[in-house]
């Protein structure tokens, strides 16, 4: 009966864990989904990569990617000084 109990306590312990990178993976991908403006098949799209394990391939970190794709995006905008801070800053937070 213990060893059904601790297989239980440590089995929910790891789906807990699972869900809760699951999670900041859905965050991080929205974020990043937001601040490249995406909409309709685009965002689907851009989604069911950024979530697949297959998104993972690069080897950057979820912040790395956000990252990436927040200088990407400051470039694109031409931003420079104060107004990159602040397009950064923002775009990092996932806001």
């Amino acid at each position: 009966m213990t060893k059904l109990l601790m297989a239980l306590l440590l089995s929910c312990a790891c789906l807990s864990a699972y869900a809760g990178t699951q999670q900041e993976k859905m965050k991080t991908c929205n974020a990043d989904a937001k601040a490249k403006a995406l909409a309709g098949d685009e965002r689907k799209a851009f989604m069911k990569q950024c979530l697949s394990a297959d998104g993972a391939k690069s080897g950057l970190t979820a912040q790395q990617e956000r990252m990436k794709t927040c200088n990407a995006d400051a470039k694109t905008k031409a931003l420079a000084g104060d107004e990159r801070k602040a397009f950064m800053k923002t775009c990092l937070s996932g806001k």
